[in-house]
């Protein structure tokens, strides 16, 4: 079976390594006083090409070991904490997140994102460059049961409301 598959993908695909060291996923998220962001790392990755373009892939990042690098020390610590209790990514229940690509036309990438156990379709763009490929892509948190202060499910917060929106730029490093 191994060989198998080695032999349909030799046809006119290619199973290209990722280098998940080198590889970056960049999370933005904002509230009324400003953004943080930070980066989260792969746990795995596999990608399939077909005339240098990604025909297919699945990346698992590994949630808990995510970092915050727009503030340091113990309000960095807090962040962390906080983002990954059950008010957001719950990372006792679920330590990874998994996207999935379901087809690609062109440069723009259908996948499926599944956080926290439910799975919701995103829609990006990706380009490749000098082996890696680069784009941003975003969700709504809220549809991954993430609701904490979200101005769409509780009124009155004030300067504590966070956007619903967060943003994924991704550097995918090819061996």
């Amino acid at each position: 079976m191994k060989y198998l598959l080695i032999g349909l993908l030799s046809i006119g695909s290619a199973l290209a390594g990722v280098d998940l060291s080198k590889s970056e996923f960049t999370w933005t998220g904002k509230k009324v006083a400003g953004p943080h962001f930070g980066k989260v790392p792969l746990k795995s990755a596999t990608l399939v090409e077909e005339k240098g373009m990604i025909k297919s892939g699945e990346f698992v990042i590994e949630i808990g070991k995510m970092s915050v690098e727009d503030i340091q020390g113990e309000w960095a610590d807090k962040l962390k904490a906080h983002l990954i209790s059950a008010d957001f990514f719950n990372v006792e229940k679920y330590p990874t997140a998994t996207l999935k690509v379901k087809s690609v036309k062109g440069s723009t990438v259908t996948a499926d994102l599944t956080i926290k156990g439910k799975t919701n379709t995103v829609t990006f763009d990706a380009v490749k460059k000098d082996g890696a490929y680069t784009g941003k892509l975003e969700f709504d948190r809220t549809k991954f049961d993430m609701v904490y202060n979200s101005g769409n499910f509780f009124k009155d917060l004030g300067d504590k409301v966070i956007e619903d929106k967060v943003t994924v730029d991704f550097k995918v490093v090819q061996n």
